[in-house]
């Protein structure tokens, strides 16, 4: 399975959601999305519950948050 590439399915637009990251093509955040997930729920009920996205969508919102915490942790590090 190749990776999941977060920049093909985050999008950041002032429009929406006030900026916050959001699966491309829809409202839903990235933090919504790591909400459902710390509170238990699993990808597949995800994913009947939202219709609008996919699998890859819910992994990218995690390589997404990966990604930021990577990069505080450089940042704090220096």
């Amino acid at each position: 399975m190749a990776p999941v590439s977060y920049q093909d399915r985050i999008v950041v637009d002032p429009a929406i959601r006030s900026g916050k990251p959001c699966i491309k093509g829809t409202r839903i955040t990235v933090y919504d999305i790591l909400e459902y997930l710390a509170g238990g729920m699993s990808e597949d009920d995800i994913l009947r519950d939202f219709q609008g996205i996919a699998r890859e969508d819910v992994r990218a919102a995690l390589e997404f948050a990966a990604a930021r915490e990577r990069k505080l942790a450089v940042s704090s590090a220096g």
